[in-house]
């Protein structure tokens, strides 16, 4: 899974509305779920609860007019998760915007770099 490997650059927070709002975490945690086709593998994999990630999901999905993330029921054949078409759309739009904000601010953090510190290199 690639989910959660960004280490320098611009982190973006998407405020929706007041108090809801749409981060690298919850978007990782999204394409995890997409990619492990589980909850509880996603959490895993970001070292997250399985209560954790639920309440995220859960979270989520009530935030807009349809799921983001729809789930199957557990038992002997096991249960998964998949993100809807809603979810992808989600998803790439806040990765579309992450990416447009990088590209934006790309110029100014390369001048605050050369700026530096040896150390902080």
């Amino acid at each position: 899974m690639k989910a959660g490997n960004q280490t320098t650059g611009v982190r973006l927070r998407v405020v929706l509305a007041p108090g809801i709002a749409l981060g690298p975490g919850k978007a990782d945690l999204l394409e995890a779920i997409s990619e492990a086709g589980s909850i509880s593998a996603a959490g895993r994999h970001m070292t997250m609860s399985y209560k954790r990630a639920w309440t995220l999901v859960d979270d989520m999905n009530g935030w807009f007019c349809e799921p983001l993330v729809e789930t199957g029921k557990g038992g002997a054949g096991g249960g998964g998760a998949r993100l809807t078409a809603l979810g992808e759309t989600v998803l790439k739009a806040y990765r579309r915007m992450e990416k447009a904000a990088g590209a934006a601010t790309e110029p100014e953090l390369t001048a605050l770099r050369t700026e530096m510190a040896d150390i902080a290199k």
